[in-house]
């Protein structure tokens, strides 16, 4: 049985996080991703491979080129889930904030008596 890939595996990695970064900005064909790493092709890839097991690339040919473009909605799963973290350390940050702007009128008011 084959193991379902998830967004979470794919961006756990560098090199496929770095991959999506490009192609955010514009499509591009395997050559001119692959160009950009210190890896072979091959491994380049698999990385694209598993980034379209997870939706987040889409590939299509055209002539005989694979062109790789990104399909960023597949990360709106992940944002999901940060932001039920995000509020919470935001909190704590707001708490923190508090506390130190009380420390620093205390030492204010030691300071000027």
């Amino acid at each position: 049985m084959k193991a379902r890939r998830d967004v979470y595996q794919a961006i756990a990695d560098p090199t496929r996080r770095a991959i999506v970064d490009m192609l955010a900005n514009q499509p591009h064909n395997m050559n001119a991703i692959a160009h950009q790493f210190e890896m072979t092709r091959q491994a380049i890839s698999l990385h694209v491979k598993i980034l379209a097991d997870c939706g987040l690339v889409k590939m299509k040919r055209e002539g005989r080129e694979q062109i790789c473009e990104a399909k960023l909605d597949a990360l709106s799963e992940v944002d999901e889930w940060v932001g039920k973290y995000r509020k919470h350390y935001e909190d704590k940050l707001d708490k923190l904030n508090r506390y130190l702007q009380t420390l620093k009128k205390e030492k204010n008011e030691r300071h000027n008596r």
